[in-house]
């Protein structure tokens, strides 16, 4: 067992908004319930701009992002049970939570009501900040740690644990499957996982972009219909067509154009988290039953059967690999919206 600190290469943001840079970082000892796991890829999510550059708040710098996490499990402490070396693991957004709450013991431990401990930008139960997936290794929990089927490749799974869950678990919650209509708002790195899930729940499945530019693509991940919201006789033909719409986007939507294409009792769940507020006039939600409802990536079990899910139904993240040297560049492009669809870091160019 590891008896102390080891130092590992990571790409870590020095302060707000200041370009990330290639540093070092100590890692925790394996502690007795530790797995530490070599990183093979990380995937970039829209969040990890977000906190990089303050927008969702005063973060903890330096800051090494990344809550996508795929690799394989170096070293186990002695009283691990779930992992041995040699297998492959995943890690989400959060590495820790009380444990004790209404919510963890549910197996939403995501909502833990103590307050998680974030994978990254967060301050752990030693005391010390958390550094996430931009990074050569990871010492983490086992009780935090998922498995990755032997059917997915390790490059695109990585986005799984972030853009995964966050669309699986709301799309199962509220009954995407056969029979019903779902809509899902913006084709990107949460949007493209959206379909590829909705389609293999058996949903139909309708994409509503800003243009028609990603159509093509939209039908090969598995939409039937693809409609530009550009085009104001969009939400004229559509209007009290869906059961679910998911809203991906981070940027503010006028919300009550959205909810005027939910059938009656529908439901529009947002999982982007725009910088800014909203206005809504509650008659959009009042006329037709409506419900707008929200969901945060999933718990530890459900995450785990995401991936099981996954595998089965052959959905691996639609990505493109890069140095960790293109790290800036990627963010640039996430925020131009030029990735499809997801822009994922080999570890070993760290």
């Amino acid at each position: 067992m590891t008896a102390q600190t080891t130092t590992v290469g990571a790409y870590a943001a020095p302060s707000a908004k200041a370009p990330l840079e290639r540093t070092t970082i100590e890692r925790r000892p394996v502690g007795e319930f530790d797995v530490r796991i070599d990183i093979k890829f990380a995937g970039i999510c829209h969040s990890d701009i977000h906190q990089a550059r303050n927008g969702w708040g005063e973060g903890i710098f330096p800051m090494v992002p990344g809550h996508e996490i795929a690799g394989v499990v170096s070293e186990v402490g002695s009283g691990v049970t779930r992992f041995t070396v040699g297998d492959r693991v995943g890690v989400g957004c959060l590495v820790d939570s009380c444990r004790e709450c209404e919510n963890c013991l549910a197996g939403q431990e995501q909502h833990c009501l103590r307050g998680t401990v974030g994978t990254y930008n967060d301050i752990g139960k030693d005391g010390e900040p958390t550094f996430g997936g931009y990074s050569q290794a990871v010492v983490v929990d086992e009780n935090y740690t998922v498995r990755i089927p032997d059917g997915l490749a390790l490059d695109e799974a990585a986005p799984l644990l972030c853009a995964g869950i966050t669309t699986y678990a709301p799309l199962k919650r509220w009954g995407a499957g056969p029979g019903k209509k779902v809509a899902v708002i913006g084709l990107g790195g949460l949007g493209h996982m959206g379909v590829k899930i909705a389609h293999a729940l058996g949903a139909e499945v309708t994409v509503l972009s800003q243009s028609l530019r990603k159509k093509d693509d939209g039908l090969k991940l598995g939409a039937a219909h693809y409609y530009a919201t550009s085009d104001p006789a969009t939400f004229q033909e559509l209007a009290g067509t869906f059961d679910v719409i998911l809203s991906t986007v981070s940027a503010p939507l006028d919300f009550g154009a959205y909810l005027s294409l939910l059938r009656t009792g529908g439901v529009l769940v947002n999982v982007g988290a725009p910088e800014e507020p909203i206005a809504l006039s509650l008659f959009s939600l009042i006329g037709g039953d409506k419900i707008l409802a929200g969901s945060a990536i999933g718990g530890i079990a459900e995450t785990q059967e995401m991936l099981d899910f996954c595998a089965e139904h052959g959905l691996g993240a639609e990505i493109e690999l890069i140095e960790a040297s293109q790290v800036n560049e990627a963010y640039e492009r996430v925020l131009a919206s030029d990735v499809r669809y997801r822009f994922v870091i080999d570890a070993a160019t760290i």
